[in-house]
């Protein structure tokens, strides 16, 4: 696989670390490393992070579900904020882009816009979901790396890959190596919702998933020491 521009979808949670609220800031910091590492190498890297680390306003029965996905959307704009700035002091300039008004802390995104800050060696982070309920951090990064034509999605979580059943539940459970968006579909194995596989799958565009763990695990999914699942069209 062929890759120059990436869009990177960080799990809020991951970010927390073992506290598993909040900011882990050596995690933070060693990400933000690995970014501008990355970077270095001469791959243009947007960023989308979950709001996991904050708010987890789905599992509440007794909220308006418009209400705390707009909860969820500004968890990630704290999250965006957060991470952009140790990725500035890793020594590279980023950018915040929302899909609404964050006052003066964020700048509106524009797809144009983006674009030029990459192919510049500027990262975005994509922050604020889609700007719309209903519709998941896993969606607007599938959405945001269409509209930016990154060839490969990262998706940097808690667990190591794609597997049958879940491994926290099920000890046998059998982790893929490779796996299609048709099976992910078909067998709704939920590592992503399946809105988002069925967007990427549509749109074509492949997808490696792997832990967010080690100071490389970044990188290494990048430079053939990739140990995860990669999600493939076919």
């Amino acid at each position: 696989m062929d890759i120059k521009r990436i869009l990177l979808k960080l799990s809020g949670e991951a970010l927390a670390g073992e506290k598993h609220t909040g900011f882990d800031q050596t995690t933070v910091d060693g990400v933000a490393r690995q970014i501008a590492e990355v970077v270095k190498k001469g791959i243009q890297v947007s960023v989308v992070i979950g709001g996991g680390n904050f708010w987890r306003g789905r599992t509440s029965e007794d909220m308006d579900r418009v209400r705390a996905d707009q909860i969820g959307m500004l968890a990630t704009v704290m999250n965006a904020i957060y991470t952009s700035d140790a990725v500035r002091r890793a020594g590279v300039k980023t950018h915040v882009m929302t899909p609404f008004a964050v006052g003066a802390m964020t700048e509106p995104f524009n797809r144009d816009k983006a674009i030029e800050y990459l192919e510049a060696g500027e990262v975005c982070f994509f922050a604020g979901g889609t700007g719309h309920p209903y519709f998941s951090t896993d969606t607007a990064t599938v959405l945001r790396a269409v509209e930016t034509k990154s060839d490969a999605m990262l998706f940097a979580k808690a667990i190591d890959g794609v597997y049958d059943s879940d491994p926290n539940v099920n000890p046998d459970a059998k982790k893929f190596d490779r796996i299609s968006y048709k099976q992910i579909i078909e067998e709704k194995l939920g590592v992503i919702d399946l809105a988002s596989a069925v967007l990427a799958e549509e749109n074509r565009m492949p997808m490696l998933l792997f832990k967010l763990d080690g100071e490389k695990s970044i990188v290494d999914a990048l430079t053939g020491h990739f140990n995860g699942t990669e999600v493939t069209i076919e």
